[in-house]
């Protein structure tokens, strides 16, 4: 096996076609012959190339409605043949099969039409690639001899090895092209699987998540853990990994995990309640969430819940930051890594930045959230894989099990408590006033220790509150957690209900007048 390949023929077939014309008008002033099919033969043509047209390869013509085109002997022989080996050699001469060198291509663009409105079904299976993954495989199969272009960003690396290696190309780049080239088609494949699961049900078809890895992270939870981050290539819905960063340093590990639930809080409050919220979260608990009408009074209350927790915290908003709220933000004794919104104007980045040098400012934009999602967890011998959905709360559907009937504001924060206690480790507790999570128990192992610590981090702004509001994100076994937070002064409670006990707390509740909802589904967050 030589080192460097000379290039002397060249099969070009992508539905990008940026850069093309000038990467392949390079090809053919290095006397490389050029191969290609359909749509790109025909922009090669224009702009003057000369091109061979695939069907005059194999003597086939395109067919199916380009279904059919290279998939031929001709065409895999002349990437998969060993050009050492005396066998394929004989075998290559007797059925005129000439090698083929370089191979550029990419394949039909399945995942940007299945995110087109209205697209038919039959649009959608028409750009499921064929003859594009066979060929990406049979050409880094054979990297001995093969180079695989798959991606524009690699038209500049090929001509410099081209100019630098007299018209040929080491075995390391091949080899790296090799390795970049193989993902592609079980990533392709598994967008199509994904689409395709929309008429069936249960996870085990989507174990075969393709991800692909995004930017290096300095380490991981510690100093002395490495890490890297990895993009799900089938997720379009908002995301702080799919960010637009428009100021800060990169995010650590510990960013990415508190930006990720500080963006999920947000998004549930908001379409809950239909108001503006914000969250600040520290190790990936709420310390602070609200809402509001207006969204700078939003974050005004979120803050005001605990401002020694929110000190290093993660910033999320369901809005746009603009100046006012920008200095809103930067004013005070405050010290933020990350603030996490759909859009966030110039002058209010402006303002952000020149308070803290190295905030990061994240854009994830107003796209539609996913209904569903896959949550890996891995651990020592294997893997646990369950389905996440947006926390939804809908009164309609909760029970009024106990005391009188909720007000308007009371619903309002039972929804925030429910909300918040499902972001919240479990065990969680959580107590909310006018909107604002006030308080929060979390991580505890038993639920009257949930209670307590919420009460005591709810401590003064608890003993003003007019009507609070509690929300548990499992069943109370006992009474002994509600009669803390009665005691407390805690006006309305709900909790999803289902304990053998359940009639002592809505006995309990009847007798000292506290409302008493049950929503009848579990929020758990280990």
């Amino acid at each position: 096996m030589n080192n460097n390949v000379q290039i002397k023929r060249a099969l070009v077939s992508v539905s990008d076609k940026k850069g093309i014309v000038e990467f392949c008008k390079a090809l053919s002033g290095y006397g490389i012959e050029i191969i290609s099919t359909g749509g790109t033969a025909n922009v090669l043509k224009e702009a003057g190339i000369p091109v061979i047209d695939v069907a005059t390869v194999t003597a086939y013509p395109e067919m199916l409605d380009g279904r059919v085109k290279t998939l031929h002997p001709v065409v895999h022989g002349g990437l998969l043949g060993v050009r050492d080996k005396p066998g394929h050699i004989a075998s290559m001469e007797k059925h005129d099969i000439e090698p083929i060198d370089l191979l550029c291509i990419d394949l039909y663009p399945f995942e940007e039409t299945i995110c087109k409105e209205n697209v038919s079904d039959e649009e959608v299976i028409e750009q499921i690639d064929i003859g594009g993954p066979a060929m990406i495989r049979s050409g880094a199969k054979n990297h001995a001899y093969v180079t695989v272009v798959t991606d524009p960003r690699q038209y500049s690396t090929i001509l410099h090895e081209l100019d630098s290696n007299d018209v040929s190309i080491s075995y390391d780049c091949r080899k790296e092209f090799a390795y970049e080239a193989f993902p592609r088609p079980p990533s392709y494949d598994h967008v199509i699987q994904q689409w395709m699961r929309q008429s069936n049900s249960g996870i085990h078809a989507e174990l075969t998540s393709e991800y692909r890895e995004g930017a290096p992270l300095r380490y991981g939870e510690n100093p002395d853990q490495k890490a890297s981050v990895f993009i799900d290539k089938g997720h379009s819905g908002p995301s702080v990994i799919n960010a637009n960063t428009i100021a800060g340093k990169p995010l650590s590990y510990n960013n990415i995990m508190d930006a990720a639930a500080a963006l999920e809080i947000v998004q549930d409050l908001a379409t809950s309640t239909n108001l503006n919220a914000a969250t600040i979260i520290k190790h990936a608990n709420p310390c602070g969430t609200a809402v509001h009408q207006d969204l700078a009074k939003a974050f005004g209350s979120a803050w005001k819940c605990d401002t020694l927790a929110a000190f290093g915290g993660i910033v999320a908003l369901s809005g746009n930051v603009d100046e006012e709220l920008a200095s809103q933000i930067a004013e005070g004794e405050k010290f933020l890594e990350v603030i996490v919104a759909p859009s966030i104007d110039n002058t209010a980045s402006t303002i952000l930045s020149g308070r803290w040098k190295n905030v990061r400012l994240l854009e994830v934009g107003n796209l539609q959230r996913s209904d569903s999602w896959l949550h890996y967890r891995s651990f020592e011998g294997g893997m646990l894989v369950q389905e996440l959905h947006p926390v939804c709360a809908i009164p309609e559907d909760w029970k009024h099990m106990a005391g009188p009937e909720p007000t308007s504001q009371q619903r309002i924060d039972a929804i925030v408590a429910w909300i918040a206690c499902a972001h919240l480790k479990s065990n969680s507790i959580s107590i909310v006033n006018q909107g604002a999570l006030i308080g929060g128990g979390m991580g505890q192992v038993d639920r009257v220790s949930a209670a307590t610590l919420a009460i005591s981090r709810a401590g003064k702004q608890l003993q003003e509150a007019q009507s609070p509001v509690a929300g548990s994100d499992a069943f109370f076994p006992f009474p002994d957690a509600h009669q803390l937070l009665i005691d407390a002064g805690i006006t309305c409670l709900i909790q999803p209900g289902g304990s053998v006990r359940d009639q002592e707390t809505i006995e309990l509740c009847d007798r000292t007048g506290v409302t008493l909802l049950h929503t009848g589904s579990r929020r758990f967050r280990h």
